[in-house]
């Protein structure tokens, strides 16, 4: 089977050489000359993809990298793998899955199979580009080419988070749609889990992450209270979590991260509104996820103020800005709001990331484009003020900065294991 996914990027890659090494060929396509040229090479532009896995399926001739669309034309199945941002009015943007309608129609040959992967509203797929598709060739849907979604499931640095055995939801646009979805899927995928139409496979993958946003909105709500009176979250976390039923862990942070948890539930508020619903639950999550930012830096207000300093002209270290650990995706990192804020109030902000060595520009944190990491050592972390942990990446030596700094705000509990540390440390 000749497969084109389009989109190579931490969800495309990984499914093309998942895909590849099951026996397929595949063609990845993506508008990123760089990209497509890297993984020619057999280079890997992600972290947590070692180049040697491109390379094997490159010797193998079960993959090869393209921008050139009119590849479609020999494909017996093209997956859509590009981003759903939010616009700067915080409403859903499917420009990028609208515009790859647009490129693909044109070369779809019939009976070919269309399933997008990009998460999105439900309606998106049966409605959006359908239409798109259907206006950009002589081809209708059901009928000449199959069409389905099915949502990615990616945990980036999980080394748990394999694709091949995680779960695979598939929606069909029509009963055969969905056989044909399903007879490509497990090809790749170990087990899949059929459902009645693309708009339930849609609405599915929002639950999922709609149910992580909230219970985190919990958890740093809670962590303010607790904080006020004194009790460590943490702690409290640990202790609940040793009942076997009816509880489910979760973390506070200094704000949420990533490519899903703080865009996927506005797709579905702004989509519920054309019904007439108020999501109001899911919206005051999403306040108390984005409110967190302003907290964790009046934290470090108070640790400051405590050393009798002020946030005007303090040097202040931010620990990690990639969103979550031990990757190299600053995707929605919360680290790039707090450098802000701290600039802002006249902090003179640097920071280490190990992942990250150079900021890339991004449309939201473009005046960080640039900036560069610090180097790890005694003399670097002692010349700051305040050392603040956005993110916990393990290869950071916490021992070291328990004796380097003089001040740590920790918002990740990574100091938790540190007895007796040099610096003061506080919860945020």
């Amino acid at each position: 089977m000749k497969i084109c996914i389009v989109g190579l990027g931490y969800v495309g890659l990984p499914l093309a050489i998942q895909f590849a090494r099951s026996g397929a060929e595949v063609i990845g396509l993506d508008v990123d000359r760089a990209k497509v040229d890297q993984v020619n090479r057999g280079r890997s532009y992600i972290k947590h993809i070692a180049a040697k896995t491109i390379s094997e399926v490159l010797k193998a001739k079960r993959l090869t990298a393209s921008t050139d669309f009119s590849r479609i034309q020999k494909a017996d199945a093209v997956i859509i793998c590009v981003p759903t941002p939010l616009s700067k009015n915080r409403e859903p943007d499917i420009s990028f899955i609208i515009e790859t309608g647009r490129k693909i129609a044109p070369h779809l040959q019939k009976s070919a199979l269309v399933v997008l992967e990009s998460t999105t509203y439900p309606g998106t797929t049966e409605e959006d580009l359908r239409g798109v598709i259907e206006q950009n060739s002589k081809l209708k849907a059901g009928v000449d080419f199959h069409l389905a979604f099915s949502p990615e499931r990616e945990d980036p640095g999980n080394p748990h988070s394999v694709v091949a055995t995680i779960p695979k939801i598939v929606g069909g646009f029509t009963p055969a749609c969905l056989q044909k979805a399903m007879a490509l899927y497990s090809i790749a995928i170990k087990r899949l889990v059929p459902v009645s139409s693309c708009r339930v496979a849609e609405a599915a993958k929002l639950l999922e992450n709609i149910f992580r946003s909230v219970n985190i909105a919990l958890v740093n709500e809670l962590k303010m209270v607790y904080g006020a009176m004194g009790i460590d979250i943490w702690e409290v976390i640990e202790a609940a979590k040793t009942k076997p039923f009816g509880f489910m862990p979760f973390y506070p942070g200094p704000g949420l991260g990533g490519h899903c948890i703080p865009i996927d539930p506005f797709y579905l508020t702004w989509k519920a509104r054309e019904y007439g619903h108020n999501t109001r639950f899911i919206e005051l999550a999403g306040e108390i996820n984005t409110w967190m930012p302003e907290y964790v830096v009046r934290r470090v207000a108070d640790a400051l103020n405590a050393r009798s300093k002020a946030v005007r002209g303090s040097r202040i270290l931010i620990l990690g800005v990639a969103y979550k650990p031990n990757v190299d995706d600053e995707r929605e990192s919360p680290s790039y709001l707090l450098m802000s804020l701290l600039a802002d109030r006249g902090a003179e902000v640097e920071y280490y990331d190990p992942y990250v060595p150079v900021i890339k520009p991004t449309r939201e944190h473009p005046r960080w484009a640039g900036k560069k990491s610090i180097r790890w050592n005694r003399a670097s972390v002692r010349s700051f003020d305040l050392v603040l942990i956005a993110t916990n990446h393990s290869s950071v030596n916490y021992h070291e900065l328990a004796d380097w700094a003089d001040c740590v705000v920790d918002t990740r509990n990574a100091m938790a294991a540190i007895t007796q540390p040099k610096a003061r440390v506080w919860k945020a």
